[in-house]
């Protein structure tokens, strides 16, 4: 697990947290807080993101087989994993290669089947096809506000503090050597076809699954959630947060750890 980053606090059953492209393990800092008293909470910089080194290979799979590093790394399994944004399609492919690992898996909004990358983040998407996001982004790095407001705008309600925000999940990229243009490149590798070819995988993913979706997500609409439900057999239930964004994880985690609790309860009891 060379240059990977990741928290890790507490004791008890293993939660493994994974965000998406362009946060960092920051994102689940308030379901952590909820959960530390009672499990042993991991969440992962995924390569480039946080604390973590840069890769070559930045596509869902290869960050997958990071997720797996880090698992092997620190020897977890009968892990619950939850993940967000980007995550979630990592989440996919990881848990078809690397079932034995999981007790259960949550996914919350994030990419899905053909909706990879989604149709409202193809303009940032192209921006990087182009080369041009990493200047435009690096020059307004100190103006927290803007920049903010830009790259995470749709993505909360409200964003409470624009500068810890940019400073916890978009200046680490930036300030890494060659960081924007590896951003660039692995914004350009998130590819529907990796997420097209685990579909035969996923309809026989018998992993206890809850699919905890905000319905005003302007990225992955409440329908991909239920795409999920009719594909893996593993899912238990859809719980929709009503109006919840991408990121509701992190601005409204009271509202989904009850729901987190309520479904590992159900499930039988792993090992810590």
């Amino acid at each position: 697990m060379d240059g990977i980053a990741y928290t890790d606090v507490g004791q008890g059953p293993v939660t493994l947290f994974v965000h998406g492209v362009g946060t960092s393990s920051y994102l689940w800092r308030n379901v952590i807080a909820e959960l530390k008293d009672e499990r042993r909470c991991v969440a992962i910089d995924l390569p480039l993101h946080g604390g973590s080194a840069s890769r070559d290979d930045l596509s869902i799979p290869a960050l997958a087989e990071a997720v797996e590093e880090l698992c092997a790394g620190l020897g977890l399994t009968e892990v619950d994993l939850v993940a967000n944004d980007t995550g979630g399609a990592v989440a996919q492919v990881f848990a078809v290669r690397h079932r034995a690992r999981l007790r259960t898996l949550t996914l919350t909004n994030c990419d899905v089947h053909t909706n990879t990358p989604p149709e409202a983040f193809r303009p940032t998407v192209e921006l990087a096809e182009r080369g041009e996001l990493a200047a435009l982004t690096e020059a307004v790095l100190d103006q927290p506000e803007l920049l903010a407001r830009t790259a995470f705008g749709e993505g909360y309600e409200r964003i409470a503090d624009p500068k810890v925000l940019v400073d916890a999940y978009l200046r680490p990229i930036f300030d890494k050597p060659g960081g924007g243009r590896a951003f660039e490149r692995l914004l350009t590798a998130i590819d529907a076809k990796d997420l097209i070819a685990i579909e035969p995988q996923l309809t026989v993913l018998t992993v206890p699954t809850l699919v905890a979706w905000g319905t005003g997500d302007v990225f992955f609409d409440v329908s991909w959630a239920r795409w999920l439900r009719d594909t893996i057999p593993g899912v238990k239930e859809i719980v929709e947060i009503e109006g919840g964004r991408l990121f509701f994880p992190d601005e409204r985690a009271a509202e989904l750890v009850p729901h987190l609790r309520r479904f590992w309860e159900r499930e039988p009891a792993g090992r810590p």
